[in-house]
């Protein structure tokens, strides 16, 4: 009888302890479960972000590709046209500062003629707005401000009502002087845009 007690005292222990190992098992597996759900939320929403932002990028490139293209066709147009006449902003109310590439008061008006001249002659013509600079600094940065310069014309020109997609920039640095390096007025002069009228 004792024998009998014991067993059934050891069965319901025995039951019991189950009964509390199914539980902490459960809840670990719960546990465990909603700690892996969370990682992957976080994965999700890490690899979203990531889809975001290389969308964004390839809009960026893709519209960098069109203004190259639209840059490509306007030059092949300017290789495949005659001289017409060309326009030197370098005399001393159109001059540059050494190293910089605002349009001076005086500047800004010689293109605002221009423009109108451009509108009412033709408006199938074509123009390479070429930048120069004196031998001062480097090849480097010398070809910077060059197309700083050229990029300020084109920019201007287009302001004024000059189709950007007919005007090509480029720079020449200090490789094409047009008077010597050695003297402030050679300088000067070599602190030029040249646009080349094309049709």
């Amino acid at each position: 009888m004792i024998a009998l007690k014991s067993s059934g005292i050891v069965a319901g222990a025995l039951a019991l302890a189950m009964g509390l190992s199914g539980c902490a098992t459960h809840k670990y597996v719960d546990l465990k479960v909603a700690e892996s759900e969370a990682r992957t939320n976080a994965s999700l929403s890490d690899q979203a972000a990531k889809i975001a932002a290389h969308e964004v990028r390839l809009n960026q490139i893709d519209q960098t590709a069109r203004d190259a293209l639209a840059r490509a066709i306007a030059a092949g147009k300017l290789a495949e046209g005659k001289f017409v006449y060309s326009v030197v902003l370098s005399d001393d109310a159109t001059k540059f500062t050494s190293g910089k590439s605002a349009l001076s008061t005086e500047a800004q008006a010689r293109l605002t003629e221009v423009a109108a001249r451009l509108k009412s002659d033709n408006q199938n013509v074509y123009l390479e707005i070429q930048g120069h600079t004196d031998a001062t600094g480097s090849d480097a940065r010398n070809t910077a401000v060059g197309q700083a310069r050229a990029d300020a014309v084109r920019n201007f020109l287009g302001k004024q009502g000059v189709a950007l997609n007919r005007m090509a920039t480029t720079s020449y640095g200090e490789s094409a002087p047009v008077a010597s390096n050695s003297t402030k007025g050679g300088r000067a002069a070599n602190r030029r845009v040249v646009i080349v009228v094309l049709k």
